[in-house]
């Protein structure tokens, strides 16, 4: 069901009674001038929520937020870029709390209301003290139209930053919904090297925010891959603070169910964009499984296809091999027919009954060759279906991410490692 909203403007701030602020400390670099250190905060209490990296090594701050998180009423975010803090022992978790405590005392709240966030290069200790200094510049610069500077603060490898915000008629009262993201290397479903701040004015319980944020999220920032790696520092955290008024959402009703389309069209947004952006991509591919014997079925196939590299690596050469998809299909360990299967490039189907089309190969050539297009694999077996969003693999991508060392060497000259 499309519902009526209005794109506006405002990114992470754009709903009331939310401030953002961003300044530059040189944490990768000191002689950087990039923002690399930001601050989201509401000025009332809040109900939140959030989902974090399923990776079995995570990061100092990712454990501190999920700490806090239990307290549900998370009213500030603070993030640094450049360093994922990540790997660096006791240390990194006393620098993470650090971080929440310092935050709090300015904004004079308690510990467990800050969440915090860190991104960048894994296993370097975090140059704290060239972010200390900044706390205060950080707090005092608050302010309702900075979420555009949030949303720079955050990125590291991207290109550009990505922010979305929509206004919607919710509850009796006009609502709004913002947010930003990060991300365009190490993205695999079950999240990614990504971190998305989700602000909402909505008035929502915490059961219906809880599942509304698990349910966006599976469709949609566990519905993308660039390079199939998944990092120890994603985390997405929705805070809502009640200031449109609203009627209180409540799980099981029709107004949380058109809360959670809404969030969810917010995140999907957010989540395309972090592929358009990946690394050195030159494809945006929307990749569709139907007619699998089950969802899971279609969801193992479809992430099988969308991380082989021998299918990446023939997107990025403009070939329809349907070859290599089909290879894909037969070892992702779900139910298949061979003689059932077809392949489409758009509407020109490439596999037919698992043998070659009669399709004129320049015809699909033309499709790859675009700098997006959909595949789809039907398996005819039932009525299980997937979808996801993939990247192609330059060898750009690769040449980009040869060597950190530049990091590590900046490091030993702080006397970090």
């Amino acid at each position: 069901m499309d519902l009526p909203y209005t794109r506006i403007k405002g990114g992470v701030c754009a709903a009331r009674n939310f401030h953002g602020n961003a300044v530059s400390c040189g944490i990768k670099d000191p002689s950087s001038k990039r923002l690399d250190l930001s601050l989201i905060y509401s000025t009332q209490e809040c109900r939140s929520a959030g989902m974090f990296t399923q990776n079995r090594i995570k990061a100092a701050p990712v454990r501190i937020s999920q700490s806090h998180l239990r307290a549900e009423n998370i009213r500030a975010i603070i993030t640094n870029s450049g360093n994922a803090n990540a790997c660096t022992g006791p240390n990194g978790m006393q620098d993470a709390r650090n971080m929440t405590k310092e935050t709090a005392r300015l904004l004079k709240l308690k510990q467990r209301e800050v969440a915090v966030c860190s991104t960048g290069v894994i296993g370097l200790p975090m140059p704290m003290m060239r972010i200390e200094p900044h706390y205060g510049s950080l707090v005092d610069g608050l302010d309702p139209k900075k979420g555009d500077q949030v949303a720079k603060a955050i990125i590291t490898s991207d290109t550009h930053e990505k922010e979305f915000a929509i206004s919607l008629e919710i509850g009796g009262k006009r609502v709004r919904i913002g947010g930003c993201a990060k991300g365009a290397g190490m993205i695999n479903p079950n999240m990614a090297t990504m971190l998305c701040y989700i602000t909402t004015d909505a008035k929502v319980s915490q059961s219906c925010l809880e599942s509304a944020t698990e349910e966006a999220v599976e469709n949609t920032f566990n519905r993308i891959t660039i390079d199939g790696d998944t990092s120890t520092n994603d985390s997405v955290i929705v805070l809502s603070n009640g200031a449109a008024d609203n009627k209180i959402l409540r799980r099981g009703t029709k107004d949380c169910s058109n809360f959670t389309h809404a969030l969810q069209f917010v995140m999907n947004k957010l989540a395309k964009a972090i592929v358009r952006d990946g690394e050195r991509v030159t494809k945006f591919v929307t990749l569709e499984v139907k007619g699998a014997r089950s969802h899971l079925d279609a969801k193992k196939i479809a992430q099988a296809v969308a991380n082989s590299s021998l299918v990446k690596a023939s997107w990025n050469g403009n070939d329809p091999n349907w070859g290599r998809i089909i290879h894909a299909v037969g070892y992702a360990g779900a139910s298949i027919r061979e003689e059932l299967l077809n392949i489409s490039y758009g509407t020109k189907i490439a596999c037919e009954g698992g043998l070659q089309s009669s399709t004129n190969p320049e015809v699909l050539r033309n499709i790859v060759s675009k700098p997006e297009f959909s595949i789809t694999i039907d398996l005819g077996l039932g009525e299980g279906h997937y979808r996801i969003y993939a990247s192609d693999l330059s060898p750009e991508y690769v040449d980009f991410n040869r060597s950190e060392y530049a990091y590590w060497k900046q490091a030993r000259q702080d006397g970090l490692v």
